[in-house]
């Protein structure tokens, strides 16, 4: 059995088609259906119910599926493992943030990992964390920087820094002179928030729930640039860590009282999962980034 057999089954397996898969795959529907056909021998038992109009796995082709994805992730594991061997100097590391670091963690924490291993490839996603931990069970990526609340088992997780939430403001904003705000004023005040999909909206949310508030939300967006440049030019609010405002000079954090919402940021990676060099490299730097931060 090669390799190129399990690759064509899963590749059907994901389009559901052997005329998709061909086409993904740039190959010949009879070369790619011969190709199964043989794994099926091999096996002794039929992957695919071909009788509808769509394929479908069988029971026997979902178990196989689930090991052959695995034995997949292992063998690019240890192809890494071998080009790596403890060299920090070589290589590329995938990271995967939330999307309220960009603004004050990552500009530095990258900096200072760039300075110091300039060799180092790094290709840097934002996206929601239930995408992230899915992303690196599937060994898409190498680290991610979350919060507390995850999602999947098979995790493994480092606290690297607290943070609180704060009413984030304009210097232009009539508030932008105070150093604190109730819970009973914050329910009078005019958002905008970040959408839904976003882990930071879901637990403001859940604190309005459980504090009986009910703010006005009068916009939303699915962008935390959006959402900074929008109080920038308007008289509105936003909840956000009050460590977003650092390096903007013309935004103020205005501390709840008493406090919202506290969260730990951690470092995840997929529990049991080979660790590169460079991914080792990068989780100690975080570390001493978050006791700057802490």
């Amino acid at each position: 059995m090669l390799l190129r057999h399990i690759h064509y089954f899963l590749a059907v397996a994901q389009h559901r088609s052997f005329t998709r898969a061909a086409n993904a795959l740039h190959v010949s529907q009879p070369a790619l259906s011969q190709q199964v056909k043989q794994l099926e021998e091999t096996l002794g038992s039929p992957l695919f119910d071909r009788s509808g109009r769509d394929i479908r796995l069988t029971d026997a082709g979902e178990v196989y599926a689930h090991y052959a994805k695995q034995a997949l992730r292992d063998l690019a594991e240890g192809q890494r493992a071998l080009h790596d061997v403890g060299n920090v100097m070589r290589g590329t590391l995938r990271i995967a943030i939330t999307p309220t670091f960009t603004h004050y963690l990552m500009g530095p924490l990258i900096a200072s990992f760039h300075q110091r291993y300039p060799t180092i490839a790094l290709e840097i996603r934002e996206m929601p964390q239930e995408q992230m931990e899915q992303d690196l069970m599937d060994d898409r990526l190498d680290l991610g920087i979350g919060f507390d609340a995850p999602g999947l088992a098979g995790m493994a997780y480092q606290p690297l820094f607290s943070e609180t939430l704060a009413l984030v403001v304009a210097g232009h904003h009539p508030l932008a002179r105070q150093h604190s705000i109730t819970l009973a004023a914050l329910g009078q005040e005019k958002l905008v928030l970040l959408t839904a999909e976003f882990t930071t909206r879901d637990q403001i949310d859940r604190c309005f729930r459980q504090n009986s508030l009910h703010p006005q939300v009068l916009m939303q967006a699915n962008s935390l640039s959006a959402v900074i440049e929008i109080i920038r030019r308007t008289g509105l609010a936003t909840l956000l860590p009050a460590m977003t405002t650092h390096g903007h000079e013309d935004l103020v954090a205005i501390a709840l009282d008493p406090p919202l919402l506290t969260r730990t940021a951690i470092l995840l990676q997929r529990k049991g999962g080979y660790q590169t060099a460079a991914a080792r490299a990068f989780s100690a730097l975080a570390q001493d980034q978050g006791r700057d931060f802490s």
